[in-house]
């Protein structure tokens, strides 16, 4: 799969470079066109080439005129004398006395004049008299006679020069180094900017950015260099709430880091590593930084995704940057995130995939507790935590923090409430009595929602409406107003309500009911939701099977109003929900006779698996004929439930139904003044008063 993915990169590069390279391409014949225009006519050398260019165009269109020769024989002799002497023997151009001056003139720079000097040593004697008669004679005008008659002899040879008149070799100079130099600037422009692109278009593919491309270093992973530093953190135990038992257990960890030496002069060694763990929205990250704001310590924050990465033994150099920056700043505060995403059990077959894990225990195994660093984890799955992990000497301090009690939701609610403006009628502590199961996330969810729900009103406070709204949207879900229901189908969910609530006001050991509902909320047609009425630390067995009847209370409902032939699937969830609790009471909870006080691994045998089947099915098919026995119409002592009485619960399931088809929306008090005189014996019909405010009011 690697190679796979490594040809599949080098193809996706093909149309980069090939970009790169026609842009080069393009870029040095702009550049080669850019030297023949007149941008840089205002340049010194430049005017004096364009002056050249024009003379000789000038005095080769005009042969005879020897004013335009001769100035350009003394211009030429500024840039280039060897183009002076060739053109003035080429004998195509009259010229005067001034041209021979600039020709003698020619001969003395470039030391041609040697030539016509004599040679003692040779015996040579001087050409200088015929080589003044004959400029003579040319000044004059005659040109019939060869001039000096040049490679007659050794001493008079044959000088020929590839020289171009129309550019002198300072001017080629200069024109060549500034080519060079534009040439060198812009392909560094386009290099620069070419490994800009390819280190994003590499980094969008794959992942990896590059500190310089064409280097081994390009392929380096992101962030890899990146030096590790502190998160600022200004949590302190204050912002901490519903977790007393938790923050006490590592208030010892705030002395250490603030006074070290008041643990080791004894001797003393705090734990090394503390693993927080605990259901989500526990307030688990939340606590590790208010132990760095309350110590004043540096706080490394890591989640345990950030060291994994699909190139091996990256997450491993990341974990030992870490720790070397920690070292650095210590004392301080190491947190890892969610590190059951490094730190699950190994097995055999993904060996190559732990290094991260493996350097995470070696760097655990290489500092002391004397040093100052306290590492700090959180996770919601110990469970699966490798066990050389959480031995002691590595996180050997394992803390649970735990769902809020009512209290601590109270505490919690007060903070998040404290800077928002409150009305007369909210009732915190009546809200934490109604939230039970709820943690530091959700009731941070409740008040949020609560809070835009009363900007969207444009309230000036927040109110105990909003806040029941937040509660019912969580519980519930989001009201669907504007789905369309037939009568048929809210009737039928009326009736189907009915039952569960009728079953939960009559059941022994069954939740009270919060609210009561037909209006379609998230992906239920209507919904009966119940509170315990305290925190709940066991559950029994006489609890369990009450959750099994109110199940089965709708579905029963629907039989004994509508008939067997008329029930519908909306009671699938219920049945879920019952098979489920009836399949951990007997294999996990020891709650069936016939199984016994047996644990029942995942995977058991064939025959045990028979058996917990038809246990299970028992206590289902159990569940349904005493709520059937219960909503049919009754007289006489219910020997089921020890509430007692003369009752008609089906006259009683019309009277809920009903209201639920006026109303839409039951409370609990609602719901009782409803059902309670047919529990008494009572058989009056609720009659409807009046409507205050959508609630209803009976006689």
């Amino acid at each position: 799969m690697r190679v796979q993915k490594k040809m599949t990169g080098a193809k996706s590069k093909v149309p980069l470079l090939v970009f790169l390279m026609g842009l080069w391409t393009k870029t040095k014949g702009g550049i080669e066109k850019m030297m023949t225009w007149d941008w840089l006519s205002w340049w010194p050398f430049w005017r004096q080439e364009k002056r050249l260019e024009q003379l000789i165009a000038e005095a080769n269109a005009n042969p005879k005129d020897v004013a335009l020769q001769s100035a350009l024989l003394a211009e030429l002799n500024k840039h280039s004398p060897e183009s002076v002497i060739k053109r003035f023997e080429q004998r195509e151009h009259d010229v005067d006395s001034r041209g021979v001056a600039e020709y003698l003139r020619a001969l003395v720079a470039t030391n041609a004049i040697a030539e016509y000097l004599p040679d003692e040593q040779s015996g040579k004697p001087s050409a200088l008299p015929s080589l003044l008669q004959e400029l003579k004679q040319r000044a004059s005008g005659n040109t019939d006679e060869p001039f000096l008659n040049p490679g007659i002899s050794e001493k008079q040879p044959l000088h020929v020069m590839m020289v171009d008149p129309k550019v002198s070799n300072k001017s080629r100079f200069a024109q060549e180094l500034i080519s060079t130099i534009l040439f060198t600037v812009a392909v560094g422009l386009v290099w620069i900017m070419g490994a800009a692109a390819l280190q994003k278009y590499i980094g969008s593919l794959g992942g990896i950015g590059a500190s310089g491309v064409g280097s081994s270093s390009s392929y380096t992973p992101k962030e890899l260099n990146k030096e590790v530093m502190p998160e600022k953190n200004v949590k302190t135990f204050k912002d901490v709430k519903g977790c007393d038992d938790a923050k006490q257990e590592l208030v010892e960890v705030v002395e250490y880091l603030k006074n070290p030496s008041k643990f080791t002069r004894l001797g003393g060694k705090l734990p090394k590593g503390i693993l927080l763990t605990g259901a989500p929205g526990t307030g688990k990250t939340l606590l590790a930084k208010a132990i760095a704001g309350e110590a004043g310590v540096p706080f490394f924050y890591r989640a345990g995704s950030e060291f994994e990465e699909m190139f091996v033994g990256v997450g491993a150099r990341r974990v030992r940057s870490l720790f070397q920056a920690a070292k650095k700043k210590a004392p301080c505060i190491i947190f890892i995130d969610e590190i059951d995403a490094v730190g699950s059990t190994r097995k055999q077959w993904e060996g190559h995939t732990k290094k991260t894990l493996h350097q995470l225990l070696v760097e655990m195994d290489g500092f002391e507790q004397n040093e100052g660093i306290i590492l700090m984890a959180a996770t919601n799955l110990p469970d699966i935590l490798d066990p050389a992990l959480t031995r002691p000497g590595r996180f050997d301090r394992h803390i649970v923090v735990p769902n809020p009690d009512v209290r601590g939701r109270q505490e919690i609610l007060e903070l998040y409430l404290q800077d928002k403006p409150l009305a007369e009628d909210v009732d915190v502590k009546s809200i934490a009595r109604g939230t039970p199961g709820f943690n530091g996330a959700d009731l941070a969810n409740l008040v949020n929602i609560a809070a835009i729900k009363a900007a969207v009103e444009g309230l000036d406070k927040l109110t105990a409406t909003e806040l029941e709204y937040a509660k019912d949207r969580i519980l519930m879900g989001t009201e669907r107003k504007t789905m369309f229901i037939s009568e048929e189908s809210k009737k039928l969910t009326a009736y189907h309500e009915s039952g569960h609530a009728i079953v939960a006001f009559n059941t022994e050991g069954a939740h009270p009911i919060h609210k009561a509902t037909i209006m379609p909320r998230g992906s239920a047609l209507g919904m009966v939701t119940q509170l315990p009425s305290n925190d709940e630390t066991s559950i029994s067995k006489k609890q369990l099977l009450a959750r099994l009847d109110v199940c089965m209370g709708g579905r029963v409902a629907e039989e004994l109003i509508f008939g067997q032939d008329h029930v519908t699937t909306g009671a699938s969830s219920d049945l879920h929900t019952a098979t489920e609790l009836a399949q951990y009471m007997v294999s996990n909870c020891g709650m069936s006779d016939a199984i016994g006080p047996v644990n029942i691994k995942e995977r058991p045998s064939s025959e045990m698996q028979s058996r917990i089947d038809a246990e299970v099915v028992k206590l289902l098919r159990e569940a349904y004929d005493r709520v059937k026995a219960l909503l049919k119409k009754q007289a006489g002592i219910l020997n089921f439930y020890p509430t007692g009485g003369t009752m008609d619960h089906e006259k009683a399931l019309h009277a809920l139904a009903n209201a639920l088809l006026e109303y839409e929306t039951l409370s609990s008090e609602e719901i009782k003044r409803i059902l309670l005189p047919y529990r008494e014996g009572r058989l009056p019909e609720p009659q409807v008063e009046q409507e205050e405010e959508g609630e209803l009011v009976l006689a």
